[in-house]
């Protein structure tokens, strides 16, 4: 640790920023991007009709991907036929029974979209406010719930960084810059436009569930995008509303270079108010798109509504 820059010292002191560009009261950042046009031009990308659903289940048998530290969804059976039948369930008027459960969850602990005040450095968050709004039992500036009442609906492009490398998901720790995403889409036969929600996969939740739970987090570290100023250039020169992915933390864990953990966090959710969405599951979105050589579609997805929350459980619907 001692060996490994600040986050400022790596970003430097005048970093790309978009703080005060639609606001000094603004808490949805880049989404303002997705303006009416926008979302006509995502469904003018819907051509059959197909719908796939991305969000990962919760309580699956294998366990929940989940960032280390954080666990997966503890759900807790409350009516059931056996409650009933003791008499100790509630009794309605006409002999109508029903099923109840509860559930104990990290609200980033499935597939999940970020807050823009979820992660900050020198005790700033998006926009220039003080860190010390997460403080008092909630978020009271930039919490999911803004992100979650506007929702997100727009074009969105799949670069399949997997299936390019010729591998079924990434190793751990491979990385891969903006030329490399711009790369694919070329040899995909599409392309990265402006404004366009950019979806990437890297077949890393496909290894999640394909590989022991110790095997997965030895040594944990991600595949994923680096760090560079002029990335983070290049998604505030094309305004990318949302970065999506199917990692737990949507880029390789630590900076290879640096050994900073989570820079883009950093640059891009911090700093240009990028909206980060994890834990997607793009497998068969992507091997539709393989098929017909589409790569394109509607993207839209809705947070849930919860009040001074750092992000939210989000299953997000993609129409071809």
């Amino acid at each position: 640790m001692a060996d490994v820059p600040s986050m400022r010292e790596l970003l430097g002191d005048d970093p790309p920023q978009n703080w005060g560009k639609w606001g000094d009261d603004d808490e949805v950042g880049a989404l303002n991007y997705l303006d009416a046009g926008q979302v006509l031009r995502g469904v003018a990308s819907v051509r059959n009709g197909q719908v796939f659903t991305l969000q990962c289940p919760m309580g699956h048998p294998h366990g929940d991907p989940v960032f280390p530290g954080r666990e997966g969804i503890k759900r807790e059976m409350v009516w059931d036929h056996d409650v009933f039948e003791s008499g100790e369930g509630p009794s309605f008027p006409g002999g109508i029974r029903a099923t109840d459960d509860k559930a104990e969850i990290f609200l980033q602990g499935s597939s999940q979209y970020d807050a823009l005040g979820h992660a900050w450095y020198d005790d700033t968050l998006w926009n220039g406010r003080h860190a010390d709004t997460t403080t008092g039992g909630g978020m009271s500036w930039a919490s999911i719930l803004p992100i979650a009442e506007r929702g997100v609906a727009g074009r969105g492009v799949l670069i399949d960084m997997a299936r390019h490398r010729g591998k079924e998901w990434l190793d751990k720790g491979e990385t891969f810059t903006h030329r490399d995403l711009e790369e694919a889409a070329s040899a995909q036969g599409t392309s990265i436009e402006d404004r366009d929600i950019l979806l990437v996969r890297t077949g890393f939740l496909k290894y999640f569930y394909a590989t022991p739970s110790e095997e997965f987090y030895e040594g944990f570290i991600e595949p994923g995008l680096t760090y560079s100023r002029e990335l983070v250039e290049w998604f505030q020169d094309k305004e990318i509303p949302n970065l999506v992915t199917d990692t737990i933390a949507n880029e390789v864990t630590a900076d290879p270079e640096s050994g900073v953990l989570l820079p883009l966090h950093a640059s891009l959710l911090r700093n240009l108010g990028i909206s980060l969405a994890e834990i997607i599951w793009l497998d068969d979105l992507a091997d539709a798109c393989a098929a017909d050589g589409r790569w394109d579609f509607l993207y839209t997805a809705a947070p849930l509504k919860i009040h001074e929350a750092t992000g939210s459980p989000v299953n997000p619907v993609v129409i071809r």
